[in-house]
């Protein structure tokens, strides 16, 4: 078993303009053990585009999974040879997302109706790296029946050599709902994704959508899942759930304490600072800290009033945790 496929037991979902690497190296300080997800880059961007900007990420970070996105084999093929020269732990194909820019380049959910040219796709994929190639898709689209077309995509894509799959559980309709929606309207079927374990227990099946709780996770896992994938709540409630993680999920010892963490991060600001980057790009991932403790909306308050100045530093941060520690007391 291969680090990735280990920490996937809890992983944090690939969220567009959310999973940034530094919000990566953020959760990396909370759970040593969680498998981290890029957002989605495609693979044009991969290989035309500024590699060390899409790309790069803080050795700490491992796991990391790197998500792509595209349709032509030999595209992806050439952005999975460029990704393993970074160091990524594994290279996922997104099969799932559902946004009108993702359509029109024919990738992402709508490749739930082509499986073939999936499978095409994951062949080229591996056929160019050691690194594993993942999947994470629908239970289908649209009109599409998920008890018939799931097992079938399944079926195709394994056949290809993929051997690992995050499945949101919900549908994607392509018209009428957008990106947001997509997330919330389509009812989750997490039955379903159960049922795909049982019928192909050789895969490695993870389930997402709408998980909100480690105690909800370790559920999934309980009744023979593979792995549980979060996503907006690890963002949101990022201590409650990577800070648990590594104690709730993994058997070891708990992530530092929020203050902890606070202090942990320093230094990374205070480089990013230097290179001339701002506090917001990073403190925005850290709205969510102190989550239903005393103190967290003067935390949140400070931190977004206060974090957008040209100016602004680690007195900033130092101001917005005497907020926490002032009612904590």
């Amino acid at each position: 078993m291969n680090s990735a496929e280990k920490a996937s037991r809890l992983s944090v979902a690939p969220m567009m303009d959310w999973t940034d690497r530094h919000c990566r190296f953020f959760h990396r300080l909370m759970s040593r053990e969680a498998l981290l997800y890029t957002e989605m880059v495609t693979s044009p961007a991969v290989i035309h585009g500024d590699r060390d900007r899409l790309l790069g990420f803080d050795g700490a970070e491992h796991p990391v999974a790197l998500q792509l996105g595209g349709s032509e084999p030999s595209e992806l093929a050439e952005a999975t040879r460029i990704a393993e020269g970074y160091g990524y732990d594994e290279v996922n194909l997104n099969v799932g997302c559902p946004s009108d820019r993702v359509q029109s380049g024919c990738f992402g959910a709508v490749l739930m109706e082509r499986p073939g040219l999936v499978a095409d796709c994951v062949a080229a994929m591996i056929a160019a790296t050691k690194v594993e190639v993942t999947v994470k898709c629908r239970i289908g689209v649209d009109d599409q029946l998920p008890e018939e077309v799931l097992p079938a995509f399944l079926e195709t894509v394994s056949a290809a050599g993929v051997t690992r799959f995050a499945i949101h559980a919900r549908k994607a309709w392509l018209q009428g709902l957008s990106p947001k929606e997509n997330r919330e309207v389509p009812p989750l079927n997490y039955p379903l994704v159960e049922a795909m374990k049982r019928a192909y227990p050789h895969l490695h099946i993870s389930v997402n959508g709408g998980l909100q709780s480690l105690d909800q996770a370790r559920g999934f896992l309980e009744r023979g899942l593979d792995g549980a994938m979060v996503g907006r709540a690890a963002y949101h409630e990022p201590w409650e759930i990577l800070g648990r993680a590594d104690e709730v999920i993994f058997g070891g010892a708990p992530g530092p304490d929020p203050f902890e963490v606070v202090e942990l991060m320093k230094p990374y600001i205070a480089g990013h600072l230097a290179r001339g980057g701002r506090l917001h790009q990073i403190a925005r991932h850290m709205l969510g800290l102190f989550h239903g403790r005393p103190g967290a909306r003067g935390w949140r308050r400070v931190l977004s009033e206060r974090g957008h100045g040209a100016d602004a530093g680690l007195d900033i941060v130092d101001a917005a945790l005497a907020e926490v520690r002032r009612l904590a007391a």
